[in-house]
């Protein structure tokens, strides 16, 4: 094999003055780059222009990144809270479909914040609009005139599940994460395995039972700065061996 194996990221579409962009934050780039050692492909969110089989046909792995947006709660069978956040169709239209059929075709794929609720949805479940409301859990959501350096700092342990994914990259069986999110999991997508649970109770990372390939999901955010924490590094070098496993896989 010669060459990067090639990572499909997921973008937001976005009105930026006045036009319609397509953006992708850039830590979700540098991770796939100098974490998972692969080539980032920004997928725009064009569900009616863009032929999913034949995307993913041509990249060795999906990454499904957070973004400030919310899953339309339509999409998991309710209306809309009184405080909902913005919301990006474009965006729900193109990943939740193109996220279903890269588990089935086997393709490695890594799922974040926003991308882990999105992922949850696609399977079935269902979120927590405003987890902070709901008796027993704590506030999740990052204070925004902190530093960037505070809210992307250590906030609240995760317990690994024994034998579980997350537990053998980190060998341990929990970690501190950090945490920027206010929705979180209600009930579980269909055919998933719980890999991780916040001091809380709140689902924090799961992976797809069924799918041929590699693939985690986690709410928080392992992209920050991820050359300076070991257990990020050994989430996206993860993902990142099995990009390089499909790309041998396709020169074949």
């Amino acid at each position: 094999m010669t060459g990067k194996p090639i990572v499909a990221v997921s973008a937001d579409r976005r009105m930026l003055e006045p036009h319609a962009s397509h953006v992708v934050g850039e830590k979700y780039l540098r991770a796939i780059i100098d974490g998972a050692g692969a080539l980032p492909l920004i997928v725009p969110a064009l569900a009616d222009d863009i032929d999913i089989d034949e995307l993913l046909d041509r990249v060795d792995g999906l990454a499904l990144t957070g973004s400030y947006s919310n899953v339309e709660p339509k999409r998991y069978g309710e209306q809309p809270s009184h405080d909902p956040g913005f919301h990006d169709p474009f965006r729900d239209a193109m990943m939740l479909p193109l996220a279903l059929r890269a588990l089935a075709k086997g393709v490695p794929l890594l799922a974040v914040c926003r991308g882990h609720q999105e992922l949850n949805v696609a399977l079935g479940g269902t979120l927590h609009q405003n987890v902070a409301e709901v008796p027993g859990y704590h506030g999740h959501l990052e204070n925004k005139d902190d530093p960037l350096d505070v809210q992307y700092g250590p906030a609240h342990p995760v317990t690994l599940m024994e034998g579980g994914l997350l537990r053998r990259l980190a060998g341990a069986d929990t970690k501190t994460v950090n945490s920027l999110h206010g929705q979180g999991i209600a009930k579980l997508g269909r055919g998933v395995t719980v890999e991780a649970v916040a001091d809380d109770g709140l689902i924090e990372a799961f992976t797809v039972d069924t799918a041929p390939g590699f693939n985690l999901s986690v709410q928080w955010h392992p992209e920050w700065r991820v050359t300076e924490n070991e257990f990020s590094m050994a989430i996206f070098k993860a993902f990142g061996d099995a990009c390089r496993v499909r790309a041998r896989q396709r020169q074949v």
